[in-house]
Parts: C-alpha cells; sequence; structure tokens
C-alpha cells in the first residue's frame, strides 16, 4: 500500500509502457519522495511516502526527506536565571517530521536542498533558544524541583514553532543542570537536611503514637483487668450467698426432721407408756377379780 500526497493531477493516469523519458522512483515507509515539475508547464508538487513515483528527464525535480525520528542534544551554557544565578542545561529531545500535508509541503519549503545535519542544526537552534528563554523566567529551585514541568513548557512554547517546519516535538527531558557556585549543591544541602529533619520528626512522631497506642492499649487492658475481677468477686459473693442460704435452708430442714423425729419418738414412747399403763390395769382389774372369786368360794 502506498501513501500519495498531491497537489496536481494526471500523474498517475497515463499509460507508463509507452513512456521513455522519465525514470520511476521508489521511496520506503520511511522516506518521503517530493517531485517537482514535469511536462507542459505542470505546476505543483507530488509528495509520495513508502510508494513510487514517476519523473520526467530534465523537467522534473526529486527530493527525499527522511522521516525517521531524531534525537537532538539541546545544551544551555551560563544562563542566568529569574534570581541571577548562571546555570548550564542539557536535554534530549526527539523529533520527526509530520506526515500531513500540509506539514510536509512546510517541511519541504524549509528543508529541501539541505543536508541532514543542516536539519538537525536548524531545529536544534529553535529549540535551544526557547530553551535559553524559558530557563530566564524561572527560579534555579523550580527548575531542580520541577524538571517535568521545565520540559513541559519547552514542549509547548518550542512545539508551535517547530511545527511552522513541519516538526513534531515527540518527547523532550532535562537531562542535566549544573552551576559554577555550588548552589545546586547547598540546595540538595538544605534539602537533605530538610529530610534529615523531616524523618527525625517523624521517628518521634512515630515513637510519641507508639507509646500514646501502648499506654492507651495497657490503660484498657487494666480496665478490662478490674471489669473481670470486679465480676468475678461479684459472682463469688452472689455464690457465697447463695451457698449461705442453701446451707441456712437444710439445716433448717435437717433441725425440723430432728424435732419431728424427736416428737415422733416422744409420741411413740407416750403411746407405750399409755400401753403399759393399759395392760397393767387390766392385769390389776384380772387380779382382783380372781381375789374377789377366791373369797367368794372360801
Amino acid at each position: 500500500k502506498q501513501a500519495v500526497v498531491s497537489t496536481q493531477s494526471g500523474h498517475y493516469g497515463r499509460d507508463l509502457s509507452k513512456v521513455t523519458m522519465g525514470n520511476i522512483v521508489t521511496v520506503g515507509p520511511h522516506e518521503c519522495c517530493i517531485v517537482s515539475g514535469g511536462c507542459c508547464g505542470t505546476q505543483g508538487k507530488s509528495y509520495v511516502i513508502g510508494g513510487w513515483a514517476w519523473a520526467w528527464w530534465c523537467v522534473s525535480q526529486v527530493d527525499k526527506i527522511s522521516l525517521r525520528v531524531m534525537t537532538l542534544t539541546p545544551s544551555i551554557s551560563s544562563v542566568e536565571t529569574k534570581e541571577g544565578v548562571a546555570v548550564t542545561c542539557s536535554g534530549v529531545a526527539q523529533v520527526c517530521v509530520m506526515k500531513e500535508p500540509q506539514m510536509l509541503e512546510f517541511a519541504a519549503e524549509q528543508f529541501v536542498g539541505k543536508s541532514q545535519a543542516q536539519l538537525e542544526e536548524i531545529i536544534l537552534q529553535t529549540i535551544e533558544g526557547h530553551f535559553r528563554a524559558i530557563l530566564g523566567t524561572m527560579t534555579v529551585e523550580e527548575i531542580y524541583s520541577d524538571r517535568e514541568g521545565f520540559a513541559t513548557n519547552v514542549r509547548a512554547i518550542a512545539g508551535p514553532d517547530v511545527s511552522k517546519m513541519g516538526i513534531r516535538i515527540i518527547s523532550f527531558v532535562i537531562q542535566n543542570i549544573t552551576d559554577n557556585v555550588d548552589y545546586l549543591k547547598s540546595l540538595g544541602v538544605k534539602r537533605a537536611a530538610e529530610v534529615k529533619r523531616d524523618a527525625e520528626i517523624g521517628v518521634a512522631n512515630s515513637a510519641a503514637i507508639s507509646g500514646s497506642k501502648t499506654a492507651e492499649a495497657e490503660r484498657e487492658r487494666m480496665e478490662s483487668k478490674y471489669a473481670c475481677d470486679a465480676l468475678i468477686a461479684e459472682n463469688k459473693r452472689s455464690y457465697e450467698l447463695k451457698q449461705a442460704e442453701f446451707s441456712q435452708e437444710v439445716n433448717m430442714k435437717k433441725a425440723e426432721a430432728e424435732l419431728a423425729y424427736e416428737l415422733q419418738a416422744a409420741k411413740e414412747q407416750q403411746s407405750i407408756k399409755d400401753e403399759k399403763m393399759q395392760i397393767e390395769v387390766v392385769e390389776k382389774r384380772k387380779k382382783y377379780r380372781l381375789r374377789l372369786c377366791v373369797d367368794t368360794t372360801a
């Protein structure tokens, strides 16, 4: 499949078997072929990506532009920041020629006839100019602490300018930031001290929180223990009271039983005595009658 962008008509509708005054030009997917001019005063250009194009001898011009990603290393030295501190910054940018028809036309106007090194140098100078301008609006602290934000600003501001040349900034990152007065080193020492201080504060806070939680846990444990001890004592007292009540009731029942037994025994004894007395009375009566009979007979 070939991608063809053309600003004129009629180039590819001819019978090429009858044409003997030209060449077929082919390009891969990483290049764009630009065919300019033609027979009979043909105007416009044809842009072909990953395909072929017809070029007339003597009257057509063929140029190629690489669509591969280019890696640039913009670097600026001794640029004063917002606070007047001179810093040196370097970065890495990934750029490429855009494939949209209008962008290809912009790129052709700017770069056709130039070498790859010249193309890269033009883009590099444009990015470095914006790099330098943005650096002058920021403090060292902002650059040092927010490299991603700094790089995003460079992409946002340099992007529209290089797009006018048909170039897209794919990525841009800050690589190194240095200075000649050890300002960044001082920031690092200050930051390290702040980190150490925050760490010590954090450790102290953690120890305080841990001690507080330990004391709270111990208090809750003692409260639970006292509550359990109180409950055990209460249950023991209730048990002893119930046991005393049961003992008293048992003793009362026992006493009642013993008293009943004694009463019954007394009744039995009295009954026996009564029976004995009755027997004695009967015997005395018998003896008395027997005596009366004897006396009467005599």
